[in-house]
């Protein structure tokens, strides 16, 4: 320590139901009147172009995480995790779905990553009251996969995808970035094993017929049905004699004509309109 500088000293720990102070940002809402625990003050705006990614990216330049889950552990893990990126911050945390839903209404969050076992109120339900109101917010689910029977109805309830809890930590910051972004967190590979190992369980609805089909050409409809079946944009382009590129042209072609938010959507679309079938 330099001679002279002041002592650190530990900063409380945080309640579950509560917003996390943001160190980083106590510069940003220094003289702000009213400005609540976590403000960082007005963030720079990044575009899609020079981004990258969709144009639903959220505008600040720091992607804002809310984690819900009623073991302290498990969020105090994943929040050291996102802590070391100087583009992600824990904006809060919360104990259960109740507890989220009523925290999303006081603390604006890009992305909430979310216990699907929960009291009170569980992920999915939390998932499905929580995207009702805040429609940008998207929502990571996390799971055991093996033993976890309700993941399908998450995602089926509007989350971007599932996390596994034994996730490393490049997959949980990864993960939390491409939702930001837009995408889905679910890879091809693994909506394959998603599909095998939950829509088999599932009572699958009758075959309807939805008027959004006829908005797809014929190769587009072809594409559709390799995502539904799992396969990655590589497999793709190999099945159905194309390049990577195209492919990619097709499933923003498709997302945008069926007005579905990611892949995840694209394979439960699929399964309801008989594309595919157990």
């Amino acid at each position: 320590m330099r001679r002279g500088a002041p002592a650190r000293t530990s900063a409380a720990p945080l309640r579950a139901g509560e917003p996390r102070p943001n160190p980083r940002s106590a510069r940003s809402s220094a003289g702000r009147p009213g400005a609540p625990a976590g403000y960082r003050g007005p963030a720079p705006t990044r575009s899609s172009a020079a981004s990258g990614g969709p144009t639903t990216a959220p505008s600040s330049s720091v992607i804002k995480v809310m984690l819900v889950d009623d073991q302290a552990l498990i969020r105090s893990g994943f929040r050291m995790m996102i802590e070391a990126e100087s583009d992600i911050e824990v904006v809060a945390e919360a104990n259960n779905g109740q507890e989220a839903f009523d925290l999303c209404a006081k603390v604006p969050c890009d992305v909430i990553v979310m216990d699907i076992r929960m009291p009170v109120l569980d992920g999915v339900e939390a998932t499905s009251r929580i995207l009702a109101v805040h429609h940008d917010v998207r929502i990571v689910i996390l799971t055991t996969f093996d033993s976890d029977e309700y993941v399908f109805a998450a995602l089926r309830a509007g989350a971007s995808g599932f996390l596994l809890k034994d996730a490393r930590a490049t997959e949980l910051i990864d993960a939390i970035r491409s939702v930001a972004s837009g995408e889905a967190v679910v890879a091809p590979s693994a909506t394959k094993r998603l599909l095998e190992q939950f829509i088999p369980t599932m009572e699958q609805p009758p075959a309807r017929e939805d008027p959004r089909l006829s908005l797809l050409t014929d190769r587009e409809r072809d594409v559709l049905i390799e995502i539904a079946r799992g396969a990655t944009n590589a497999e793709i382009a190999v099945r159905l004699t194309m390049a990577e590129g195209t492919v990619k042209t097709h499933i923003n072609r498709i997302l945008s004509k069926l007005q579905i938010r990611d892949r995840v959507g694209l394979v439960l679309f699929s399964y309801d309109v008989g594309l595919i079938k157990r």
